[in-house]
Order: C-alpha cells, then structure tokens, then sequence
C-alpha cells in the first residue's frame, strides 16, 4: 500500500514517535486504516480486513474513550489534544489542520438529525459540543465548555452556552 497523505499530515501536527507520548494518535490511526479498506476493491483481503477493523476500532475506543467512525469525513491533519470523551457522530465532516480537545462532541441533537460541518484550521476547547445542523467557519474557535447550536463564521471565536460571538481586539485576539 502506498503512502497515506493524510495520515501523514495528521502525524506532522504530533511530536515524534507519538505512538509511546499520546493515545489519540491510536484513535486516529484507526479511522485512517478504516478509511484505506473502505477504498478497497471488494474481495477477499477487504472481507479480512473489514471485520479486524472493527475489532481494532472498538478496542481503541474503549481504551482512548475517543470514537471516530470511519463514516466521517475528517481532512487531513487532525490533532487531538489528550484523550477521552471525544465523540464524532458518522455524518460530521470536518475539513484540514483541526483541533479537538478531550470532551468535544461533534453530533446530531435528535436521533436521525442533520450533523455539524466543520471547516479547516479550526479549534474545539475542552467539552466543547457542537450539535445539529451547525457550520464552523475556517478559522474559527470554540470554547471551553461552550454549547453550539448556530452558525459560526469564519476567523471568530464562539464561547458559552449558548455560544455567542466574542469580538476580537484590534491586535486580532478574542475579547471578553
């Protein structure tokens, strides 16, 4: 198999050897695997690797508490800082270079419901949840603690619950 390019960006935001330092590299690991056997032609080699995918997938999100389904769509560079309680619901998109922290939930707020869309190089605080049919803006930020149920434009940062918009200083840093 060729060289994966978005694991390798999701390695580049990792200090070396990630693998022995931070548990979330196992999580991402894992979707990105998920990932390369669902681009499988279908046969016998797919039929193997399919059901030690899911083997694998529950016992890293067991371990790690973080679950990324191989449904999602995450872009390249995906960094998450700690582990634990990091929930992706399977429709979530989530573009290039984000941030999650530990306790981020990004998922539907009604069983069957639209999922967020997360754009690139943005930020999720710690036990962020961003739920239903949310876009996050390239750039944007998103507290700690903050609950996210509208839009977020790109470059701005969201706090509170709910989150509101935070205007931003004029050396480009959010204020309170």
């Amino acid at each position: 198999m060729s060289p994966d390019p978005d694991w390798q960006a999701d390695l580049a935001r990792y200090p070396k050897r990630p693998f022995l330092k931070e548990q979330s590299i196992w999580a991402i690991a894992v979707y990105r695997l998920g990932r390369r056997i669902d681009r499988r032609r279908t046969g016998p080699v797919k039929a193997l690797l399919t059901p030690f995918y899911w083997l694998v997938y529950r016992m890293v999100e067991t371990i790690t508490g973080i679950s990324l389904p191989k449904e999602a769509k995450i872009g390249p560079g995906l960094r998450i800082w700690h582990f634990g309680n990091v929930i992706v619901h399977p429709g979530v998109a989530i573009g290039v270079n984000c941030t999650l922290r530990h306790g981020v939930t990004l998922g539907n707020r009604h069983d069957g419901g639209p999922v967020p869309i997360v754009g690139d190089n943005v930020e999720f605080g710690a036990y962020a949840q961003v739920l239903g049919d949310v876009r996050i803006g390239n750039g944007a930020k998103v507290g700690a603690m903050s609950v996210v149920l509208s839009d977020v434009p790109e470059h701005v940062t969201a706090v509170g619950v709910p989150a509101r918009i935070i205007p931003e200083a004029a050396d480009g840093r959010a204020q309170e």
